[in-house]
């Protein structure tokens, strides 16, 4: 099963971060908050990844081109004959990443219908490239298997600012964008849809919001179901919220490090 992870946006509201880097390229304890995200995926045996770029999508690209030179110990040999060897193996050894660039402006609707050529027939993963959470991978994959409709969604309980979601025996019967107040589950990501999903609910208008029309559409179909997470989640939006996930990992109890 591959795993999605959108990155193009632009990250304005951490601003002081993004002008030089797109969001997903922030550091936590010196390695990107995207590098943690699919540390988490890999863990539960999930290490293909489609990566939905667009602002500054090069710097992600030439993260991963020159990856086993940032974290392994290599000779450079010069001259005529030259090479390159490298005298270690690494955690991420045997990842797939494929980097596709969905352009500067899209929203992600449309980022995520422009990589449907990279995601096969099969079930698959999707999940924002900003945030974190100690998400019971397996038993997010269970719960979808078992209820036979198009999509997953994780649901949270934080502070009410993100698609609240409105539930009645695990089934979304509304899916409201980004209300004032609430006191429900709202988005936390962390998705499953099924392939027919990209066709029958997306198109490739740069305007798609995901969020919006989409699911909106996908809950009043009775497509969309909940998993209920309970543990941590936590989204990085802002200087303080960044703050929060690094001193989490800096005293050594991140929650959402379950790899060794």
């Amino acid at each position: 099963m591959k795993v999605v992870i959108l990155c193009g946006g632009q990250g304005t509201r951490l601003r002081e971060e993004t002008e030089v880097r797109p969001k997903p390229m922030v550091e936590i304890g010196n390695r990107p908050i995207l590098w943690h995200l699919m540390k988490l995926y890999a863990h539960y045996g999930l290490s293909e990844f489609v990566l939905c770029l667009g602002y500054k999508a090069h710097i992600i690209k030439d993260f991963f081109l020159n990856y086993e030179a940032r974290v392994n110990d290599f000779t450079v040999r010069l001259g005529e004959n030259s090479g390159l060897e490298f005298h270690s193996r690494h955690p991420e050894d045997g990842w797939t990443v494929t980097l596709a660039d969905t352009g500067q402006s899209a929203m992600t609707g449309a980022r995520l219908r422009r990589v449907r050529r990279y995601l096969g027939r099969e079930p698959f993963c999707l999940t924002y490239g900003d945030g974190l959470g100690d998400v019971d991978i397996p038993a997010l994959l269970e719960f979808h298997r078992s209820h036979g409709k198009l999509a997953t969604v994780t649901g949270v309980r934080p502070p009410g600012r993100f698609g609240e979601l409105m539930v009645q025996d695990g089934r979304v019967d509304v899916f409201a964008e980004k209300p004032q107040v609430t006191e429900g589950f709202i988005n936390g990501g962390f998705f499953i849809f099924e392939p027919e999903f990209l066709d029958r609910y997306l198109n490739d208008r740069d305007d798609l919001v995901l969020e919006g029309e989409p699911l909106q559409r996908l809950a009043a179909d009775g497509e969309l179901m909940m998993w209920p997470h309970q543990g941590f989640w936590q989204p990085m939006d802002t200087f303080r919220e960044w703050k929060l996930l690094e001193d989490c990992w800096n005293s050594g109890h991140a929650p959402w490090k379950v790899w060794e």
